[in-house]
């Protein structure tokens, strides 16, 4: 990559230099043609800025002229942009082995439905800016490193020509010269950085606007999609294993206790079965605490029955630590993952406050927060909570990104800590 090669000190020494020159050399071919059609655009609009500038409006022919431009651009620019792009992107590999995808999709379709997908992706436009931009600097600067390379050569070629000035001074070659070409000898390796240098500037700027960023977008853009997909398959899942336990295995549960303390009212209290029966039910009931507790904590029943305000009031009655809860704002239903996401965000977040705060007090407020809501969780604990320590807050962000929200925390040393999720 040049740019890491102009950092090594034996640059020079390598191809890296002439590679660059070459790249430069291809590059005014190009940029020929494209400043030409670019400048002959912009002519009328700097026709009407001098006008401007002069105290008088433009000719009405000169805004019928900037008008053209104008749609020439719009809609002959991409048809010029999109081939040139493709020959950037493989003329880069003189600069930049690193590869530069194409940044639009295959698209198999007619012609016309091409065009039309063409024209309203953005890479199309920013491959109309790297045209527009090469036929606006390319002249001025490649005018300017020709001129140097010109003045370098002559320089150092000064003693086979015949007759040269430089300056006021003639030279006839010869004897005379010599002092010419050490300067250019000296100056050859500025020369050469500075193509380098351009060569790339030039690599850099294509390989932003020429680069697969509409690909990349999609990417992630589908990323998040699928992401999004498993947490509703997750929640799906964990409601149909919710609604099996309840209705089904604690169902069954509920039934074998009844059955069980029936058995042992009717057992004499002398029977040798009567103890290993008592046993049973007991367990029988402590198992049902258990499925019960389990089946509220895949889903509680008071989030899908009352909504999300009493589920976070009922969160706050079972936690060890007081807490205020402030859901004033919110009225309703809101969707369902947005629901199931802050309850249990918030779960986890008083969980980690009675487990990691020593905190006294904690206040929690479901507010609105533009077209979404917002769960501030606030204790007054020691602080200094890091993801980095295990402490289910990089849990709780995938949990959120899941749903399309954000976590933002404030927990300094000392304290006091604030958490808040965006949805």
């Amino acid at each position: 990559m040049l740019t890491s090669a102009l950092k090594d000190r034996r640059y020079l020494f390598t191809s890296w230099p002439w590679r660059s020159l070459l790249h430069l050399t291809v590059t005014a071919v190009v940029a020929a043609p494209v400043a030409a059609v670019v400048w002959m655009l912009l002519l009328p609009w700097v026709v009407a800025v001098r006008d401007i500038s002069e105290g008088r409006g433009p000719q009405p022919a000169v805004l019928v002229l900037m008008l053209v431009a104008v749609v020439l651009l719009v809609v002959g620019g991409p048809m010029v942009a999109l081939p040139l792009a493709a020959l950037e992107r493989r003329r880069l590999n003189l600069i930049d082995r690193r590869p530069l995808p194409g940044p639009h999709r295959p698209l198999a379709a007619s012609p016309v439905t091409w065009l039309v997908a063409r024209y309203q992706e953005e890479s199309t436009w920013r491959a109309v800016l790297y045209a527009a931009l090469l036929g606006l600097a390319a002249p001025p600067l490649y005018l300017g490193v020709t001129l140097l390379i010109v003045f370098e050569l002559v320089l150092l070629l000064s003693p086979g020509l015949a007759e040269w000035q430089f300056g006021t001074y003639v030279i006839n070659g010869g004897i005379g010269s010599v002092p010419f070409v050490l300067l250019g000898i000296v100056l050859l390796p500025a020369v050469l950085y500075l193509a380098g240098a351009m060569a790339a500037g030039h690599g850099a700027l294509a390989r932003r606007l020429l680069g697969g960023g509409d690909g990349l977008r999609d990417r992630l853009t589908e990323v998040a999609q699928s992401r999004a997909r498993l947490a509703d398959a997750f929640d799906a899942e964990r409601r149909r294993i919710e609604r099996d336990l309840h209705d089904g295995a604690q169902h069954r549960l509920t039934s074998l206790t009844l059955q069980l303390g029936m058995a042992r009212l009717d057992l004499p209290g002398d029977s040798p079965a009567a103890e290993p029966l008592g046993r049973a039910h007991r367990q029988a009931k402590e198992l049902m605490v258990v499925l019960r507790d389990l089946v509220h904590g895949i889903r509680p029943q008071t989030l899908g029955d009352l909504g999300l305000p009493a589920a976070l009031r009922e969160l706050a009655g079972n936690s060890p630590i007081p807490v205020a809860v402030d859901t004033a704002e919110i009225t309703g239903r809101l969707p369902e993952r947005i629901e199931t996401t802050t309850y249990f965000v918030a779960a986890e977040a008083l969980t980690n406050v009675a487990k990691h705060a020593r905190a006294t007090t904690v206040q929690l407020r479901l507010i609105r927060a533009g077209d979404g809501i917002a769960l501030e969780i606030h204790d007054d604990g020691r602080g200094g909570a890091d993801p980095a320590r295990g402490t289910g807050l990089t849990g709780l962000a995938d949990r959120v990104a899941a749903a399309g929200g954000k976590l933002l925390l404030a927990s300094p040393a000392g304290g006091p800590t604030l958490l808040r999720v965006e949805l």
